[in-house]
């Protein structure tokens, strides 16, 4: 059951670099990288909230459920 991480199209609707929203929101463009890619685990709802707030919208349009096999995790 793997999620969608549709941050990157919603940073392109907004005009609006990576580096920008990690600024605005108080992670670093490493971490804000992760989350683009969908290599993390999990998300804090207190940054999720913040970078839905910078960017002026809801969850569910940065996030996607996608039915099916989950991928296999890249070698560590």
């Amino acid at each position: 059951m793997p999620i969608i991480v549709t941050l990157d199209v919603m940073l392109a609707k907004r005009k609006m670099r990576s580096r920008e929203l990690a600024e605005a929101v108080g992670i670093t463009e490493a971490n804000l990288s992760l989350l683009k890619s969908g290599k993390v685990r999990g998300v804090r709802f207190d940054t999720l909230a913040a970078i839905c707030k910078v960017l002026q919208c809801q969850p569910g349009e940065l996030l996607a459920y996608l039915d099916g096999p989950e991928p296999p995790l890249p070698p560590a």
